[in-house]
Order: C-alpha cells, then sequence, then structure tokens
C-alpha cells in the first residue's frame, strides 16, 4: 500500500476552547467543522481541550510500567469474555475488518479498562456481558488510580462534545443526552514492539474501522496511526502536540445510515529499537439503549439500511475477533450486525 506524506494530511484541527469557555457563538460554528470533519474524512485533531498534559503522561508513564512487568504477572489478569484485562502479542487477528485480509496475529499486546463497577453494582451481580469488575495488576501502586482519574477525565471530554455531535446532525443540542446518560467506555493501554517493516502484511494493528461512537487518541512521542483517504491511499496522520486525534467508528456510521464516516485505519511501530505506546478511549452509548436510524440522516430517497441495534448487541459479534474472548465462548460468531438490510 502507498502512503501520502505527512505534509498532505486532510485530517482537520478543531478547537473547542471558545466552547468549552461558554461562547455562545462557538458551538454552531464547531458544529459546521465537525460535520465536514466525519462527513469527509472521519478524523479530526481537538485542540484546546482542558485535559492537563501531565495527567496523559502520567497514563503513557503507567502504560509502560504495565507492559515492563513479566509476562506472568501480566497474564494473571488475562482479559475474559467481556474483554477486560491483558492481551498477549499476538492476541487477535483484525476479523472484524472490512477491507483487510491479513491472517497474522497483529504485534501488539493491551490492558483493557472499562467503567469501575462496584461488587454490588446489578449488571455484576448479573454477570452482564459487558459490565464487569475491572482486573488489577498487583504490586502496581498508584496504577489503577492514575487509569480511573483519565477515564473519568476522558469521559467528561467525551460528554461535552454530544452537544457539538448532535448540532452537527441538525438537532437540539440535547438529542443525545439520554443515549449517553451511562455511557460505555473502553480505555486500551496498548504496546507496539519495533516491527519488522520489511513483512508488508505485519502490522501492530491491521486496517480496520472501530467498533465505537467515537475514538479519542492521545498523541505518542513517536508517530504510527495511517488513515485511508477517500482516493485509496494511505495517509501517515503526524504527532500535533496537545490534541487529540479523534474519529468516529462503526456505530456512529450506522446511526447515522452512513453520513458519518467510519475510516480505516492502521498502527505500526516504524522506529527501530524503540517501544511504541498508544492509549485510545472507546466512548459508546448506553449498554441497551435502541440506536434507531436518526431521523436527520434518513427520508424517502435515503431509507434507513439497519434495524436499531444496542451496543451489547453490536458488541457480541465484534468482540469475537479477540482469541481470549472466543475461548470463553462459542467459537461461531454472530452474525455480522454492520450487514444493511437493504
Amino acid at each position: 500500500m502507498k502512503n501520502a506524506p505527512c505534509d498532505r494530511s486532510p485530517i482537520p484541527v478543531l478547537d473547542v476552547g471558545r466552547y468549552f469557555e461558554g461562547d455562545g457563538d462557538a458551538l454552531d460554528l464547531l458544529a459546521e467543522e465537525l460535520r465536514y470533519a466525519l462527513e469527509n474524512v472521519g478524523f479530526y485533531y481537538l485542540g484546546g481541550h482542558d485535559v492537563p498534559l501531565p495527567m496523559i503522561e502520567s497514563v503513557f508513564e503507567q502504560t509502560a510500567r504495565f507492559h515492563a512487568l513479566p509476562l506472568a504477572d501480566k497474564m494473571v489478569v488475562k482479559a475474559n469474555e467481556h474483554n477486560v484485562g491483558y492481551m498477549p502479542v499476538n492476541g487477535y487477528v483484525s476479523r472484524s475488518s472490512r477491507i483487510s485480509h491479513s491472517l497474522k496475529p497483529n504485534l501488539v499486546e493491551a490492558f483493557f479498562v472499562k467503567r469501575e463497577l462496584s461488587s454490588v453494582h446489578p449488571d455484576v451481580r448479573a454477570g452482564k456481558r459487558f459490565r464487569p469488575l475491572n482486573q488489577w495488576p498487583e504490586n502496581l501502586p498508584g496504577f489503577r488510580d492514575v487509569v480511573l482519574a483519565y477515564c473519568t477525565a476522558m469521559e467528561s471530554l467525551c460528554a461535552r462534545m454530544l452537544p457539538v455531535y448532535a448540532r452537527a446532525l441538525e438537532l437540539n443540542e440535547d438529542y443525545f443526552a439520554k443515549a449517553f446518560d451511562d455511557p460505555q467506555l473502553t480505555l486500551r493501554l496498548s504496546h507496539y514492539p519495533p516491527s519488522e517493516l520489511g513483512e508488508s502484511d505485519q502490522y501492530g494493528v491491521a486496517p480496520h474501522t472501530d467498533s465505537s461512537f467515537l475514538t479519542m487518541l492521545a498523541q505518542s512521542e513517536l508517530p504510527g496511526l495511517s488513515i485511508r483517504a477517500s482516493d485509496g491511499t494511505w495517509i501517515d496522520a503526524p504527532v500535533l502536540e496537545n490534541t487529540f486525534l479523534v474519529n468516529s467508528g462503526d456505530m456512529l456510521r450506522r446511526w447515522t445510515n452512513h453520513r458519518f464516516l467510519s475510516t480505516p485505519h492502521y498502527a505500526i511501530n516504524r522506529t527501530p529499537a524503540r517501544e511504541r505506546y498508544a492509549i485510545p478511549f472507546f466512548f459508546d452509548a448506553n449498554i441497551d439503549f435502541p440506536m434507531a436510524c436518526i431521523e436527520t440522516c434518513c427520508g424517502p430517497d435515503n431509507p434507513p439500511r439497519y434495524q436499531p441495534i444496542t451496543y451489547a448487541a453490536y458488541m457480541e459479534w465484534f468482540s469475537h475477533q479477540y482469541d481470549h474472548v472466543r475461548e470463553h465462548i462459542s467459537s461461531v460468531a454472530p452474525t455480522d450486525p454492520g450487514v444493511p438490510d437493504a
């Protein structure tokens, strides 16, 4: 595949500073910029946010600490059927990808965290899928507190972006409030070892689209993400300091009847002899909220492509790509819910 140079990057930069400060005119202006980004690119950089840089740096430090543990210690918290915990290197093939058919496992290891629930939470006690207790490593002081503080900050940031997404779709700014009053969230602490660049189909994460409503990726020291442009070329995403690289995923694409893109992208560590870390944060609607086609995204000449679906139903299919999930459930994957009805 051919990559375009970074200076041709089409990825827009959106500054949310004025909007977060309460500027009355900022919301609709920002919504116009977001609409363009998600209808034409599927990615944007988010600047002007208020997540402290020392907090972000601390999460990267904790990610490196975790992945420096002996493998035996990490396997104590091996990921389960809820996709919570540690996934070792070569732990999955991107089976959910619409565009990649690589059969090589991805050269990445990761630790997955979801919303922190108590042992007496009704969903935990009922064993509800994707609503488990988190797994935490022992003898890693400070790790849990730093990670959970970051999850709280990122949930707040994503929630404050929801009115912008609503206005970008010509909806009232509170349109998504009910759908996200108890949102699903996942933080993935990833480690990409140096890769053998001579192997054309060996990726950190092979070309894929995210399952999420939106994904926020804090900028790391090393670049490594590439996105597919509308003409089919691959464009390296440059590192822009103190921004998040944000993309829409398959759930938002489905919810908007394909109006908003879910752009394919891949990750790789291109820097010899250096470790690359990434901390993508995935934000989704309430686990049982029925996401039906948004009214501004369909009409007589553009009928809904899909039946309503919940996060839980979609993830039943998506999570089947992970080896550790298939160890706990049927090896037969559910029917792909991303296939349009017509």
